[in-house]
């Protein structure tokens, strides 16, 4: 069958400032939470890989850009770090980061490739946080600040903006779960970070229409759909649906349609750890909603009534309200331990399409990442990883499928483009279209995949 895609459909990948620029003498870049972090405690990391050793891209955008080119790319999602361009978080912008990412934009728009930019992807100045980071209202401020000297200064050659990476991480990895720093267990922090987080966006957006510069704006979310273990059984129903309030709704529902899902407003009435929402600020949520919606989508989320007890000890948590089910005999990836469901790409773009206006999207991340690549490496030295073009074939699909039926689905990027440096799990798991020898001063060499993506782009789909 052959599956063709919109005309001018945007292919490419996706990536973060923190996770591939590096750090480098001379370079100006401030301390964020993932430098301090490792310097504290760099076991967590593995193989004691810090954000100093990411995939180079600060020195190497040059050679990166004609890869991007030569593999199929006509756009490219990046992140400014905000540490990098403004050092303490507020005040005075680094000349070396201004220049670095001028020169990144103008490299990229020279050969085709239209760059995307996000604004936030965890990487909280270390000086914010000293005060409080998201918890602060202050924080707040200071983003907006940072949003429009981004806008100032790149705003009349970047036309696709973003104002946060999948908000919801550091809400669940930094104040329930403990995988990002500050690794707090407290909901209610939990919950000022998620409502300062959504302000920030809202007013993000409202001074880049404001300035009336001639792109878009929106935000990019992982979106886990949440499957009951028993569709019949009106208690496991009602448990995936506060499940995908908590994930899903908390952010999509205010970046949308410009209000928080009421029964996420019930709960942390009933917890008593509503947020302090100054006057004004349902009003800027309400009238600032996005462009447009990156789609990030990796794996289902499968739920269950609550059944076992609740843990009283850290206070409480949304996990109160659900339980996790496994599911079995599912299609695993059993390097990240992560189901793969190719329907669930389907299922996010015909929710967004019946009960979001179908507003214009596109999916902004969605990868394999794989331990162990250099097993699959060829004679002639490039890894032959035919599990990511089976991945991405399959997903793309559905993808498909969804935009036959109506869904206003713009463009796919897949995570990565080049291996990069995924947080504790630094270089574990491998992502990328392209590999990177860390060991070897970032060497680049282009996967079998990254050819296979080449043709899909040139023929703008591919026969299966």
């Amino acid at each position: 069958m052959k599956y063709t895609f919109p005309k001018d459909f945007w292919w490419g990948s996706s990536a973060s400032g923190p996770q591939t620029e590096g750090r480098f003498t001379g370079d100006g870049k401030g301390e964020n939470i993932w430098d301090y972090w490792y310097e504290l405690e760099p076991e967590k990391f593995f193989d004691q890989v810090g954000p100093d050793k990411t995939s180079r891209v600060y020195e190497k955008y040059q050679e990166d850009v004609q890869l991007m080119k030569q593999i199929g790319h006509n756009s490219f999602r990046t992140s400014i770090q905000w540490s990098r361009l403004i050092p303490n978080g507020t005040g005075t912008v680094n000349q070396a980061a201004v220049d670095f990412y001028n020169h990144y934009i103008d490299e990229l728009l020279a050969n085709g490739i239209e760059p995307f930019f996000n604004l936030y992807h965890f990487d909280m100045p270390l000086a914010l946080q000293e005060k409080g980071g998201w918890t602060n209202r202050e924080t707040v401020d200071a983003y907006v600040t940072y949003a429009k000297t981004c806008f100032e200064l790149f705003g009349d050659r970047v036309k696709k903006w973003f104002t946060h990476n999948e908000p919801i991480v550091p809400v669940e990895g930094g104040y329930l779960y403990q995988f990002h720093y500050p690794n707090h267990v407290i909901m209610e922090e939990a919950v000022a970070v998620g409502y300062h987080e959504n302000l920030a966006s809202a007013k993000a957006i409202q001074s880049y229409h404001e300035m009336d510069l001639d792109g878009e704006i929106g935000i990019i979310l992982n979106l886990t759909p949440s499957y009951p273990r028993d569709e019949n059984n009106p208690e496991d129903v009602k448990a995936a649906q506060m499940a995908d309030t908590f994930f899903n709704r908390s952010f999509l529902d205010p970046a949308v349609k410009g209000e928080f899902p009421e029964e996420l407003m019930t709960v942390i009435k009933e917890l008593d750890i509503v947020p302090e929402i100054q006057e004004g600020d349902l009003a800027i949520i309400k009238n600032n909603t996005v462009d447009l919606l990156g789609i990030n989508y990796y794996q289902p989320r499968r739920i269950k009534a609550k059944e076992t007890p609740i843990d009283p000890s850290h206070g409480p948590m949304p996990d109160d309200y659900f339980d996790y089910y496994d599911m079995p005999d599912k299609k695993i990836n059993p390097y990240r331990g992560w189901e793969i469901y190719e329907k669930g790409i389907y299922d996010i773009l015909t929710n967004v399409r019946e009960n979001y206006g179908n507003i214009r999207c596109f999916i902004s991340e969605n990868g394999m990442g794989v331990e162990g690549e250099e097993r699959y490496i060829n004679e002639d030295g490039q890894i032959d990883d035919d599990y990511r073009i089976e991945f991405v074939t399959d997903h793309l699909k559905y993808v498909h499928q969804a935009i036959q039926e109506g869904t206003n689905c713009l463009g796919y990027h897949m995570w990565t483009c080049m291996d990069n440096w995924s947080w504790t799990n630094a270089y574990k798991n491998r992502y990328g279209f392209i590999s990177v020898d860390i060991k070897n001063e970032g060497k680049r060499t282009i996967k079998k995949s990254g050819h296979w993506f080449k043709t899909v782009a040139e023929n703008n789909g591919f026969i299966d």
